[in-house]
């Protein structure tokens, strides 16, 4: 059987790859497996299930819903939420599953389910597997009353509000700020928790329609975020992605501040108060050479894993970091949640400018970034990306070339049909043309 299962959930065109029918076996399959492990033993299992604004979300959600009652698993709907907060119910409420319905940055037509275990954290790729190995299987159904029970859970974007804003030490007042929340999910509780920390807040992406999600707003699309703080007059502006697991910024100018900065920013400030657990912070293999210099001039360790927030997670569970991100934008604090978490990453990054009275450019600029290029080469077969000889070939050509002054990194997205080629070089020309011959390589040698 194919893989199902991505690098972050089941992922697809609503309605075409990702069916009513899918979502609902998907669920039934999930809580079949949990139950064989043992995960509900002596007591009635209890999912929470959210979704982001897409309209597609509507009827997935009712799919998935009717897949864990009919498996007689009770479910409590927590409605239109980010994916951090759906983590965060799950871990709150003792439920023994967390669902997310969404496709974070992709497009609207997409759309994802993500199963969360006990405590919020990721399922495991092994749980996945048999997920999918017990999909579409004949199975005994409960009857009666043990079936499960859906309820609408009232407060769920209060309560997560209030662990966010208890989360920091200092309020931040006099801090004005334009929030982009990408008309997604959390539309509603990002102006809520700034407002609440005491920041001056202007809230743009927040009139989600079902189809606007992520439509040339958020944190893929920053010009009208760049724009607003412009406007505005503002001190820092913070784009959000569909899901609120990420978040980018700009400063006062309207200069893009990347999760390689806004990592720096926060491991140095955690650094200092003893927050950063061993001192070291992880990070990807996409991350900025010049983020790793930055924090080895200051003493702080890099651990670097495979692109993923799952495989920064695992690192950091593993070893007891406290902090880790990706250049995307998924930060990471295991102190407060169990997932990347775009509005906790803005008000720490505000708390650290209270704290030291400096502009967000000023503290961004501790990272000088070597220039790097990144080209999305989509249409090709990304399964033999790793296996092609001639690619690299090219690939060994390019990075000889560049010595020590840059360095490749090739590789297949984990949630779309496409490769990325990423080049870092001295100047940004010499970038763009290693980028360009590899980028023809990729087209020419996985054509589909």
């Amino acid at each position: 059987m194919p893989r199902i299962f991505g690098t972050d959930g089941v992922r697809g065109l609503a309605n075409g790859q990702l069916t009513a029918e899918l979502a609902l076996d998907l669920s039934v399959a999930a809580a079949r497996v949990l139950a064989d492990r043992g995960e509900f033993e002596g007591h009635r299992p209890l999912a929470v299930v959210g979704r982001d604004t897409r309209i597609s979300g509507q009827f997935l959600e009712h799919a998935v819903v009717a897949g864990l009652a009919s498996a007689g698993v009770d479910v409590l709907r927590l409605r239109v939420l980010p994916t951090p907060a759906v983590a965060y119910m799950t871990e709150a409420l003792g439920a023994d599953l967390g669902v997310v319905i969404s496709a974070s940055h992709n497009p609207m037509p997409d759309n994802g389910i993500k199963f969360l275990a006990r405590g919020g954290h990721k399922l495991d790729d092994a749980v996945e597997k048999v997920i999918e190995q017990h999909l579409a299987e004949e199975w005994d159904r409960p009857l009666g009353g043990a079936v499960g029970r859906v309820t609408p859970y009232a407060t769920p974007v209060e309560e997560y509000v209030e662990h966010l804003v208890g989360t920091l030490t200092r309020p931040l007042d006099g801090i004005k700020v334009v929030l982009d929340c990408a008309h997604g999910a959390a539309y509603e509780a990002g102006p809520r928790a700034l407002r609440a920390a005491g920041a001056e807040v202007i809230a743009i992406g927040v009139e989600p329609d079902g189809l606007n999600i992520n439509d040339d707003c958020g944190s893929t699309h920053l010009g009208p975020l760049q724009a607003a703080v412009v406007e505005h007059g503002a001190d820092v502006g913070f784009a959000l992605d569909g899901d609120a697991d990420r978040c980018l910024a700009v400063d006062h100018e309207g200069n893009t501040v990347d999760g390689d900065q806004i990592l720096a920013i926060l491991a140095l400030g955690m650094a200092e108060t003893g927050h950063l657990a061993k001192n070291t912070v992880v990070a990807t293999v996409m991350s900025n050479l010049g983020f790793v210099q930055a924090m080895r001039s200051a003493g702080v360790g890099v651990r670097q894993t495979k692109v993923g927030d799952r495989y920064v997670l695992e690192a950091m569970r593993v070893s007891g970091y406290s902090l880790g991100g990706e250049q995307s934008g998924h930060v990471i604090m295991s102190e407060h949640a169990t997932t990347g978490d775009g509005i906790l990453t803005a008000l720490h990054v505000l708390q650290r400018m209270a704290a030291t009275g400096q502009s967000l450019q000023s503290l961004a600029a501790v990272v000088t970034r070597l220039p790097q290029v990144l080209v999305n080469v989509p249409d090709v077969d990304k399964s033999r990306a790793d296996d092609d000889a001639v690619l690299a070939a090219a690939i060994a050509e390019e990075e000889a070339a560049l010595g020590d002054t840059g360095r490749v990194l090739l590789r297949p997205s984990g949630t779309e049909q496409l490769v990325r080629v990423m080049v870092e070089a001295a100047t940004q020309e010499q970038a763009v043309s290693v980028a360009g011959r590899l980028a023809d390589v990729v087209k020419r040698q996985l054509s589909l």
